[in-house]
């Protein structure tokens, strides 16, 4: 069972069967939906989708605090060492690595990575996905933040996955249209939405996923609210 809460925006925990928790794209103190009193009391691993404020705001002071594996692209991770992150273990599209009892593979997205730092924006290499292979057999495939591109069908070819996490706000993503896209092409059985309703400008909404979906795809649209625990 993996127990799944999403913190608003594109921040979630997950908690496996053993305890170990992974956290992915982390923006806790400026993240208008992060649930107020919630703590992370521990993290295992932590994974960057890209280098994005909205996505990477706290991945340095979370990762100094509990000193996770922390995954990103090669980039990503030079950055957060010279921040003094340790455990940092970068990769690039196509690889695969272990982290704890899960195997993430990452994948291709279609979205900018610029880091802010100071002031400026520094190069932060490519945006990504992960596939995420749990200790049951079951896989995950979390798209970050990205456009629809159709091969995403390979993401299903390759790996079959029966849960999909995929951004809806539209402006800097995909909206809700596009995403349905998405879910034909991926073929995931359950769809999580995210990164909607953060601010007005992201304007798709879960029902608007779910009434395109409506005997089209067979994938139900678990919408989350805020701090909302769900087992899967």
């Amino acid at each position: 069972m993996l127990q799944i809460t999403w913190l608003g925006h594109g921040t979630f925990q997950l908690r496996l069967d053993g305890g170990e928790v992974v956290v992915i794209d982390p923006w806790v103190k400026d993240n208008p939906l992060f649930p107020p009193g919630f703590e992370f009391e521990r993290i295992d691993t932590m994974l960057v989708t890209h280098g994005h404020f909205d996505h990477i705001a706290d991945a340095v002071p979370l990762a100094r605090k509990h000193k996770p594996r922390v995954i990103a692209n090669y980039e990503i991770c030079a950055w957060l060492e010279s921040k003094g992150v340790l455990n940092a273990c970068g990769m690039n599209k196509g690889g695969s690595q272990q982290a704890g009892a899960m195997r993430v593979t990452m994948t291709h997205a279609v979205h900018s990575c610029g880091i802010s730092d100071e002031g400026r924006i520094i190069y932060g290499g490519d945006a990504a996905g992960y596939v995420l292979h749990l200790p049951d057999g079951r896989r995950a495939y979390f798209a970050g933040d990205t456009a629809l591109f159709s091969d995403m069908a390979l993401i299903a070819e390759l790996y079959q996955p029966e849960l999909a996490f995929l951004p809806i706000g539209d402006l800097f993503t995909m909206g809700p249209k596009e995403a349905a896209v998405a879910c034909r092409l991926v073929q995931a059985k359950t769809v999580i939405p995210m990164h909607f309703g953060t601010f007005p400008p992201l304007i798709g909404r879960p029902e608007e996923l779910a009434a395109l979906l409506q005997d089209h795809v067979d994938c139900r649209v678990l919408a989350l609210a805020p701090g909302m625990e769900v087992e899967w």
